[in-house]
Order: structure tokens, then C-alpha cells, then sequence
């Protein structure tokens, strides 16, 4: 389906926006940025530089840099032979790839707690400390993935592992657009401290209950987040 392009509407964005940042760049990402959060911009929206540096009245530079930076937060795709378009997330996806996770990722931690070694705990705790100290958020999906697997890694079925961070790897995008809506203190890493907490003493029980309370609660949240927009 074919849609308007940005422009179409960016007038009103601007005059509403908050008095300019330090950068123009700054400017056009957090107008950009709130616009499509707030779903006054739809998922699949055009975003053509010429018209948004028109709009903004900016050159095409700092247009380019902002949609760069949204492509990092998963507000923005770059589409061949169509350039940026906002990202086209849903409530309905989401609410799927947190129902794959919360169906394999229990099973896959529970088999591979007793078999884990200390070189994979120290894997664990590395990563979370490279979360606690990461400001992109491009990297954020990579080292959650990381993080997860290394507590999953012992599980001993090769084909549940390949499932589980195949959804990891797609649940990026996820995690990236719901840090930039709901900011990087819901990463929840005090679940992930838990977990590696309880993996550790072995208590597959209560690693798992763990887990499916970090899953659901993310979930939860980004549900209501779409409910509200």
C-alpha cells in the first residue's frame, strides 16, 4: 500500500516541537523520533530526505545522520529501491515473538543449567556488565542474544538452540524499539542478574520462573504501550 509521504504532515510536528536541540541533527531525530512513537507517523511511511530537509529546513546532512540513528532505535528501515520508511511494528507481532520465546527459551534454560560450567557464568556476567556500559542501541539485541545463549548453550538439542536464538536474532528489532519507547531502564537486568544468579546455584526451578517473569513483563509492558498510542 502505498502511503504519503512524511512531509505530508511534518508542518504541525515541527511548530508542536519542543525549542530546537544543541544540533540540527538532534532536532530532526527527536521530532522524527517522537512522531513515530506516538503513531502519528504510521509504520511504512516514506521518509524522503529532500522533503524532510525541506521541511525541516536543514540541509540533507543532519536529515541523513537522524534517520540513521532512528534505524539504530528500529523506528526506521532502509528498504531497497525505496529508501527510509518507518518501521511497521505492531501489537499483534510483538505479542507473537514474545509467545515463541516464552514457549522455547524455559525448556532450552532448564536443560542446560545442569551442564553449565564456570567459563559460561563468567560469559554471562561479562555481558551483562557490556549492557550496563552499552550506549547504542544498535548493540543492545546482539548482546542480549549473547547473554541469553550463553545461559542456553549446555541445553544439549541443537535444533531447539538454532530455534531459540533465530528468535533472539528477530526479537532485536523488538527490543530495540521498546527501549526507545519505554527507555534503557527497562532493559531489566536485574532479571538477568537473577538468573545467572540461580543458574549458578543450579536452581533450574526458580532460573526459569525467572526468566518467564522477564519475558511476560516485557511483553506486558509493550502491549501496553500499543494500547496507549
Amino acid at each position: 500500500m502505498n502511503r504519503p509521504p512524511a512531509s505530508a504532515g511534518l508542518a504541525a510536528l515541527i511548530a508542536e516541537a519542543p525549542p530546537r536541540h544543541r544540533t540540527a541533527t538532534e532536532f530532526v531525530e527527536a521530532t522524527l523520533r517522537t512522531a513515530i512513537l506516538t503513531g502519528r507517523l504510521a509504520g511504512g511511511t516514506p521518509l524522503r530526505q529532500e522533503d524532510l530537509a525541506d521541511a525541516f529546513q536543514v540541509s540533507r546532512m543532519p536529515v541523513r545522520e537522524a534517520l540513521r540513528q532512528l534505524e539504530a532505535q528500529a523506528l526506521v528501515d532502509f528498504v531497497p529501491h525505496r529508501g527510509a520508511v518507518v518501521t511497521e511494528i505492531s501489537a499483534a507481532d510483538a505479542a507473537d515473538t514474545y509467545a515463541i520465546r516464552l514457549a522455547l527459551e524455559p525448556a532450552a534454560l532448564a536443560l542446560s543449567i545442569p551442564k553449565l560450567e564456570e567459563e559460561d557464568f563468567g560469559r554471562a556476567a561479562d555481558l551483562i556488565a557490556d549492557m550496563d556500559s552499552e550506549a547504542d542501541p544498535s548493540r543492545m539485541g546482539e548482546l542480549n542474544r549473547r547473554f541469553h545463549m550463553s545461559l542456553y548453550v549446555r541445553a544439549g538439542h541443537p535444533k531447539l538452540l538454532a530455534l531459540v536464538e533465530a528468535q533472539l536474532a528477530s526479537f532485536d528489532r523488538y527490543l530495540r524499539f521498546h527501549l526507545a519507547a519505554k527507555g534503557p531502564e527497562h532493559m531489566s537486568q536485574e532479571d538477568h542478574r537473577a538468573m545467572l544468579e540461580a543458574a549458578r546455584e543450579r536452581d533450574a526451578a526458580r532460573a526459569t520462573a525467572v526468566l518467564k517473569r522477564h519475558i511476560g513483563t516485557a511483553a506486558e509492558t509493550i502491549a501496553r504501550f500499543f494500547a496507549e498510542r
